[in-house]
């Protein structure tokens, strides 16, 4: 389901996290505490302006923990940048000002976990872990444990963007707006009909460069982005 509610938020939310994740722009400077405050509380009042703000702001982060595990584990970036926004946006979803831990040290932990279950996966060498297992704290020693992170459920985030309307306007996106290539590098990418597969694993699987499929994958993603955009509220 991840994969899934990652495209879906793409597209709805696409103008300014595509130019980020997949044009690989300059990501903006992080915010100043008040700055995070004062969009915390917007959030609080349902404004999706200031989430997007929340998160664009944040991707930088999500960047340099990809780059991190890239480097340590021989992951590729993109793929790790992908799911690590999973994690961000579940963190800004599910953060509140309440918490004992400030965003940054609550969605970084977010982030690792999408991509440590992502490698996991990869490798299929899961490992049975405890919940209550310390993952580190803030300056303050307040700690985060994986429990807190395991709690912010796929479903209660996907309730927000209304997965079932999006969900068919994301199958319509892709019967009117890609290609026959296109519309299969997307299924394979975000798993639409099995499970998702890297960029790699595609490339390997129709004998084309990494590249190409990344390629194709942008492309095809601000086709389904324009389309998500000209049918806002259209049920």
């Amino acid at each position: 389901m991840s994969m899934l509610f990652y495209l879906i938020y793409l597209l709805r939310y696409g103008a300014f996290l595509l130019s980020y994740v997949s044009q690989k722009n300059a990501f903006p400077k992080p915010l100043s505490p008040k700055e995070e405050d004062e969009l915390l509380a917007l959030i609080q009042n349902g404004d999706e302006e200031a989430k997007e703000k929340l998160i664009e702001h944040n991707l930088r982060l999500v960047a340099h923990i990809a780059k991190k595990y890239s480097q340590s584990a021989g992951f590729d970036v993109d793929d790790l940048i992908s799911v690590g926004t999973i994690g961000l946006i579940k963190a800004v979803n599910s953060y509140n000002g309440k918490k004992s831990v400030r965003l940054a040290t609550y969605a970084a932990r977010c982030i690792e976990n999408e991509m440590l279950m992502m490698m996991r996966s990869a490798r299929k060498t899961s490992k049975e872990i405890s919940l209550n297992e310390s993952l580190g704290g803030d300056t303050d020693g307040s700690e985060v444990t994986l429990m807190d992170i395991l709690s912010v459920d796929d479903d209660d985030v996907i309730d927000e963007v209304s997965l079932g309307i999006e969900s068919k306007k994301l199958y319509e996106a892709i019967e009117n707006c890609l290609s026959s290539r296109e519309k299969q590098i997307i299924v394979l990418r975000y798993g639409l009909v099995s499970k998702p597969y890297t960029q790699r694993e595609i490339a390997k699987k129709l004998s084309i460069s990494r590249s190409y499929v990344s390629r194709i994958e942008k492309k095809a993603l601000f086709k389904m982005n324009k389309y998500f955009m000209s049918n806002e509220g259209v049920n």
